[in-house]
């Protein structure tokens, strides 16, 4: 069982849990449910033609983590949640439809935050604290293992990653091909 990682997410309910956080940390976590947050972004970012790679990029990389976190991970897993494990309601959210492991809202956030921060570094770094901070959300809600977090957030890197040079790589080919014909 996973009593290393329940010794944690108690760590953070002994030590963390406080008015503010309380208030702050429901609030911050819905910014990665269904990864809207990240998904309207994406959306704004292809309006202006400056910043429409950058939200193709992070189209690709959210679609990429959603096939590989919610798609293929949860349900092959199927990890009970560990307010699940522990008998108790969770904390300060709704109960939770899909499995714990891997943490989507970790994978999406990272999904998008990388994406900015590979390109404009300006905006990505606190793009990152945004995505650490709904990663964090999820074990101080008692929703999601640490694990379960780790795992969100290397699914969400290299979709990010994958997401850029896929989208690189076509824009290439595509600009050879209008090379090619002039």
């Amino acid at each position: 069982m996973n009593l290393w990682e329940l010794g944690i997410l108690d760590f953070i309910a002994e030590h963390f849990r406080c008015a503010f956080l309380d208030f702050l940390m429901p609030k911050i976590t819905l910014l990665g449910d269904a990864g809207i947050f990240w998904i309207a972004l994406a959306l704004i970012l292809l309006i202006p033609k400056k910043t429409r790679q950058t939200g193709l990029m992070m189209g690709v990389a959210l679609l990429i983590g959603l096939l590989v976190c919610n798609i293929a991970l949860k349900p092959l897993v199927a990890r009970v949640r560990p307010y699940d494990v522990k008998g108790i309601a969770p904390y300060l959210c709704a109960v939770q439809k899909d499995f714990s492991f891997p943490s989507g809202h970790t994978a999406a956030s990272f999904e998008g935050a990388v994406v900015i921060l590979l390109q404009n570094k300006k905006w990505g770094i606190p793009a990152c604290v945004l995505a650490a901070l709904i990663a964090f959300s999820r074990m101080y809600l008692y929703v999601h293992y640490p694990t379960d977090i780790l795992a969100g957030f290397a699914i969400g890197v290299g979709a990010a990653f994958a997401g850029v040079y896929i989208v690189r790589f076509a824009a290439k080919k595509i600009n050879e091909k209008k090379a090619a014909k002039e």
